[in-house]
């Protein structure tokens, strides 16, 4: 059954939550700032390669954050414009809340939220599952990256975008399958069976697996090839 948490009561949950995430872990939050227990817990997650997602909506990103995602290769970070749910989630359970993922708001706001279980509120779990997944296919997804600009002495926040093998082999003026084999030979992808497969390798340059309508395909930092393979 649902249990409704004042302001302690989600934060101890949302811990626990981010704790027992075994196999996913989708956390959704419009501000951004994380306290140095939630990161100690999501750098365990990483350590674990937990395909973890964070959707947040404010694009007000410290450099102290950005460096910090920028180290953790199973995270992944999408930016969704007009984001105002919170929602945190793993395989198990869910909670629904107004507590952002913000430091100040765990410290200083009145906060509540439900907790669901997967077990005991299926419905409304299935439902909010879904909904976490919508918000997170409407965001524009990028590794967070900052550069620093030395005249100014100011740091700015970019997103680094993605393209299918296609469409970098395309960019790249290849054929697909030379570029795959490409990655093969670089040790990003490899092969069982004849099909291709990524390797942590490739997922620590960036590169991801993705499940679309017609099947399975990889997206690649679009400067993974002039970075990493000198472009030939």
């Amino acid at each position: 059954m649902a249990k409704f948490l004042n302001t302690s009561a989600t934060s101890y949950f949302l811990e626990e939550l981010i704790k027992r995430a075994k196999e996913r872990l989708v956390l959704i939050s419009p501000f951004l700032k994380l306290n140095d227990r939630i990161k100690e817990l999501l750098e365990d997650k990483n350590r674990l390669k937990i395909d973890v997602r964070i959707v947040y909506g404010k694009n007000e990103l410290q450099p102290e954050e950005i460096n910090w995602l920028r180290e953790l290769s199973y995270i992944r970070t999408s930016f969704c414009k007009n984001l105002h749910a919170k929602c945190y989630l793993n395989e198990e359970a869910c909670i629904i809340t107004s507590l952002n993922l913000y430091e100040f708001s765990q410290i200083n706001n009145n906060e509540m939220g439900v907790f669901l279980s997967r077990n005991d509120d299926s419905a409304l779990y299935k439902e909010a599952y879904e909904e976490a997944q919508r918000i997170i296919r409407i965001s524009e997804e990028g590794r967070i990256s900052f550069e620093k600009i030395d005249k100014d002495n100011e740091k700015i926040e970019t997103i680094e975008s993605k393209l299918t093998t296609s469409k970098l082999a395309k960019k790249l003026g290849l054929k697909t399958d030379d570029l795959e084999d490409k990655l093969i030979v670089v040790g990003y992808l490899e092969t069982r069976d004849g099909k291709p497969f990524i390797t942590v390798k490739g997922k620590e340059a960036g590169g991801e697996f993705r499940m679309g309508k017609h099947g399975p395909y990889f997206l690649w930092p679009e400067n993974l090839i002039i970075e990493r393979m000198g472009g030939n």
